[in-house]
């Protein structure tokens, strides 16, 4: 598809009405089938501006400073700062990223709490001030290499579900905030808030209660020592979903507004990461490999009309854990994907998993779900790829990052312009994909033939 494939580095297609993301997907396959079956994800920028919004409609008093390690593509970080939002890095590289997009140092905070010193000066010599600290001796690494360092104590969240060692892994407790300040006031720095994490999987109201009342302790307790207090972060942890971002604000607008009111001059941030680019980003992959293999029992047995003796399929992808699907390794992914070729719907599906292209034994992607046989050079796309999928990446088996083809519809570019977000740099990149680029029904599902 001219204007995608010639420059895949950074370029937006804005989409006619008639065209959609399915349509540019079958493109963009024929077009891989045609040079080498490379993988490749399709990112649509314009359900960014739709969470942003959707942000602004339920969130409105929380700032969103975007997770950067989440999704660091050049596509999505211009979006965010067309949109106003801050970012929030945990390496050099990402406050890189982000300050060449002439994004002020004030709307950037540096969250990592296990800094390099190296790193740490770096965001001295940027002008990034605000850190996140949990303990005495990053204290102390701060104050050394830092030295207009405003930190935010990351104060752990309670225990739920036996999940302690998770919610100890970072943050510290209020017994050592205390400790923590008196190291700070010893060693000239400041502290200006708090910042707690509460996980995606958790929506008790306990959770939210419990940490925000605390971090209201530790703003009470710096007054005593003379801190001038005023920022509140209160993490990442969003998911895509519209209804989950309902019911945290639920639970958290009430409590915010007994703890620190507006009147306080508190400034309440948050981290959402996932919950803008999830979404809006689709995988395809294509079939390199095939193994059909006997099993007694079937990794399906309890779908009836899988038997013993019937085959379970094997299939080698093109891409895996160390490449795309990185996040697989510290997370139980449970997509399953969309075969792209067309198929019968009484056609028998069976038994198969999926494996990327490693021989690792650590390298499945899906342990098991129904699929039609495939053949090699199918092609499956995986959807909510957008999270964790488009970071720093290995090079195992001369693993090559996929290429991004980015698309708007005129739809949500108008909305975009509506809404006041605009951006020189970003406009550049934007060219048109008139509703020609179609293939038929036909082509479309007879191109990985």
């Amino acid at each position: 598809m001219k204007g995608f494939l010639e420059d895949a580095n950074y370029s937006i297609g804005l989409l006619d009405e008639g065209v959609n993301v399915g349509d540019v997907i079958d493109n963009c396959i024929y077009e891989h089938t045609v040079t080498g079956n490379n993988t490749f994800f399709v990112g649509d920028l314009g359900k960014l501006i739709k969470q942003h919004i959707h942000w602004q409609n339920v969130m409105a008093p929380v700032k969103p400073f975007y997770n950067v390690k989440c999704n660091s593509t050049v596509g999505v970080l211009e979006i965010m700062a067309a949109l106003g939002t801050g970012f929030a890095c945990s390496s050099k590289t990402e406050m890189a990223l982000v300050q060449d997009l002439g994004i002020s140092p004030e709307n950037i905070i540096f969250t990592n709490p296990c800094k390099q010193a190296s790193q740490i000066k770096y965001a001295a010599k940027i002008g990034v001030n605000i850190l996140t600290c949990d303990s005495e001796l990053e204290l102390k690494k701060i104050a050394r290499n830092h030295p207009n360092a405003k930190l935010l104590l990351h104060i752990a969240t309670e225990d739920i579900n036996g999940e302690e060692e998770m919610n100890m892994k970072f943050g510290t407790t209020l017994k050592n905030c205390r400790h923590l300040m008196e190291c700070a006031k010893e060693l000239n720095v400041q502290i200006v808030g708090v910042k707690f994490h509460v996980s995606s999987s958790c929506k008790e109201i306990q959770v939210y209660k419990h940490a925000i009342s605390d971090a209201r302790c530790v703003f009470d307790m710096a007054e005593e020592f003379g801190f001038t207090m005023n920022l509140l972060n209160i993490g990442g942890g969003f998911t895509d979903y519209e209804a989950d971002l309902e019911e945290v604000n639920h639970i958290v607008s009430p409590l915010l507004d007994t703890y620190f009111p507006e009147e306080s001059g508190v400034n309440v941030i948050a981290e959402p990461g996932c919950y803008y680019v999830s979404s809006a980003f689709t995988l395809a992959v294509n079939i390199i490999a095939k193994k059909a293999v006997q099993d007694d029992k079937p990794l399906l047995s309890k779908v009836e009309q899988i038997r013993s003796d019937e085959p379970v399929f094997m299939y080698y992808m093109n891409d895996g854990v160390y490449g795309s699907f990185a996040r697989k390794l510290s997370e139980n992914l449970t997509t399953i994907p969309e075969v792209h070729k067309k198929y019968k719907e009484d056609e028998p599906l069976f038994a198969s998993s999926l494996w990327g292209p490693s021989c690792d034994e650590l390298d499945q992607i899906v342990e098991n779900c129904l699929l039609p046989e495939l053949n090699i050079g199918d092609w499956l796309l995986f959807d909510n790829m957008g999270s964790g999928a488009l970071g720093e990446q290995s090079a195992f088996n001369d693993f090559q990052k996929p290429p991004v083809y980015y698309i708007m519809s005129i739809s949500n570019w108008c909305e975009m312009q509506d809404a006041g977000f605009t951006s020189d740099t970003l406009m550049k990149n934007f060219f048109f994909v008139p509703s020609c680029i179609q293939l038929s029904p036909e082509d479309r599902f007879s191109i990985a033939a």
